[in-house]
């Protein structure tokens, strides 16, 4: 099987498992974090087939929808991956970004690194954040219905990985427990520019959302 045969075969894999799926881990999220990756990648020196892969097989089974369980989504990377005849280095490499590709609160420690991973992780923070960010984050926030905002609950940073996993906080709190402090975690100089421009755009956002929450003119 050519490195292409495989790619479309892993499309229509991902496109089938998200057919459901909530509106910010979809497919249409997945293809968005593929073309970040192939994009940043384009400025570094990386297997291309790592990469793809990778990044389409990210989110296969985000485990904020398999009650926490970090395991569905590895587990069933590896059962397509082998099905499809890939090679074990191959495969181990995709499931080690998999296991280490989520924010969790911003307190993990990775377990593995390479220029692979940066990229993949880095286009998927991309998507996070920016005009793209605040839609997805305003409709998880409504598919888990969440108050937009209370200005009585104060963001809370520095949670663990299970008091992120578990927080019931207003979709706004989420900029300061997560997006804002995805600029300065960028990997790639790529990563790090895009970031700037849509890190930009959320604070006048956030500046707009708070004067009309206030009734200014």
């Amino acid at each position: 099987m050519t490195n292409s045969d495989l790619i479309n075969n892993t499309i229509l894999f991902v496109k089938q498992k998200l057919e459901n799926a909530e509106g910010g881990h979809d497919w249409f999220h997945i293809e968005r974090v593929y073309k970040n990756a192939l994009l940043i990648a384009d400025g570094e020196v990386c297997d291309a087939n790592v990469v793809k892969l990778g990044a389409l097989l990210h989110d296969i089974a985000d485990s904020k929808f398999h009650d926490g369980n970090e395991t569905v989504g590895p587990k069933m990377a590896r059962e397509f991956l082998e099905s499809n005849k890939v090679d074990q280095a191959t495969i181990q490499h995709v499931i080690n970004i998999i296991e280490n590709i989520s924010f969790k609160g911003g307190n993990s420690e990775k377990t593995f690194s390479s220029i692979e991973l940066d990229i993949v992780q880095d286009a998927d923070r991309l998507d996070a954040i920016g005009a793209i960010g605040i839609a997805r984050t305003f409709n998880y926030g409504g598919f888990k219905n969440r108050p937009i905002y209370n200005p009585n609950i104060a963001p809370k940073l520095h949670m663990s990985k299970e008091e992120y996993k578990n927080s019931q906080a207003p979709t706004l709190n989420h900029f300061y427990e997560k997006l804002l402090l995805l600029k300065d975690k960028m990997n790639t100089e790529t990563g790090k520019q895009i970031a700037k421009e849509r890190h930009h755009y959320m604070e006048g956002f956030l500046s707009q959302f708070y004067a009309e929450w206030d009734g200014e003119k």
